[in-house]
């Protein structure tokens, strides 16, 4: 269905969908249900994360960062600057880095594919901040609103070509699975899960054509979620908290700095992650099914399918061994968290959501 949805999308195809028609009309009560629960809460408008990040590196030479996508990409849920998932990835980019990092977010909360070529348009229209890379969060309204898979795709696969064609590596972090969100009940919750991770394959399959890598956010709206939707899940039951986005944040971390040439790459498949080299098409269904997945295209029609290591959240006396600095002050002369040292070798993981926080400073 994945690649049927690309090819669609590629060849002019507008007809193919996520769902049938014969299931619609047995989940509209389930849907109403379901819009009474979810958004119950109200959700605060995003803070804006646009700024500097990683000042402890200078003032010269940033990296240009840009984020694109919906609420999820904007941070819509949590009320301070370096919660949001872009200030995350930005503090965290800049600790591997040792660089500081100039962060621009277009995203747009509510905002389907089709609103992608605005915000392409808005962050390439300044030709001093061309970004070297983007994130792109995108998909969960494209589900709710039913917007025809193939239009979504095609969407999709236009802004990663306008950002490749204008000299910026992409990151996308594919639809999440909306079959975890608490409020929604069975079949509606099944038939969710199921158009969420037909998309979320669709739309690895058209930006690994396009020269991006995919990051599966499905699965982290899974089992974590699932295991703790009060501490995950945001005020309206809907985003996520700031806990969530962080987890989320720690997935893509990994790959916004491999694709930068930050992080150490090796052509061995490690087997103990299960990684492997497969058809895209049958890549991208695997990473749709599995969270934290990375895609990226080899020798054609072949893709890597990469499952890269990440930490947990720290506790609270991980995050404050004895003898550390109050409130995250680096000592002077030492190497600030996440860091690495000149001629020193590159951590095996990426640094803990406590360790970017660290080392960036909202703008």
């Amino acid at each position: 269905m994945a690649r049927r949805i690309a090819a669609g999308a590629a060849y002019g195809g507008g007809s193919i969908g996520l769902l049938g028609a014969a299931g619609v009309g047995v989940l509209l009560a389930e849907v109403q249900l379901a819009k009474r629960s979810v958004g119950g809460g109200t959700a605060p408008v995003p803070p804006s994360g646009d700024g500097w990040y990683g000042l402890a590196f200078g003032h010269t030479e940033p990296l240009r960062m840009g984020m694109l996508g919906d609420s999820t990409a904007a941070g819509q849920g949590v009320r301070r600057a370096g919660q949001t998932p872009g200030a995350l990835l930005a503090s965290g980019l800049a600790a591997v880095a040792e660089r500081p990092v100039d962060l621009w977010n277009v995203a747009l909360p509510g905002a389907r594919s089709d609103d992608l070529d605005r915000q392409v348009t808005l962050l390439l229209s300044d030709p001093s901040r061309v970004p070297d890379v983007c994130v792109i969060m995108i998909g969960a309204n494209d589900v709710t609103h039913r917007l025809p898979a193939t239009q979504s795709v095609r969407c999709l696969a236009a802004a990663v070509r306008r950002l490749r064609t204008a000299g910026a590596e992409v990151v996308v972090g594919t639809c999440p699975d909306l079959g975890t969100i608490e409020p929604v009940y069975q079949p509606l919750r099944w038939l969710a899960r199921r158009v969420s991770r037909q998309l979320a394959a669709a739309q690895t399959i058209v930006a690994v054509e396009q020269g991006a890598r995919t990051v599966s956010l499905g699965d982290l709206l899974g089992p974590e979620f699932a295991a703790n939707p009060r501490e995950l899940f945001g005020p309206d039951n809907y985003h996520p908290s700031a806990e969530g986005y962080a987890t989320a944040a720690m997935a893509v971390l990994p790959t916004l700095c491999a694709v930068l040439n930050l992080w150490p790459e090796t052509d061995r498949l490690d087997a103990t992650r299960d990684e492997d080299m497969l058809p895209v098409a049958k890549a991208a269904s695997a990473a749709a099914a599995q969270a934290g997945t990375e895609v990226t295209g080899a020798r054609a029609p072949w893709a890597l399918l990469k499952h890269r290591r990440r930490r947990h959240l720290p506790t609270a006396a991980e995050a404050t061994p004895a003898g550390a600095v109050p409130n995250g002050a680096v000592p002077a002369g030492a190497v600030p968290p996440g860091a690495v040292p000149s001629g020193a070798t590159p951590p095996d993981g990426p640094p803990d959501a406590e360790e970017t926080r660290q080392v960036g400073w909202e703008a």
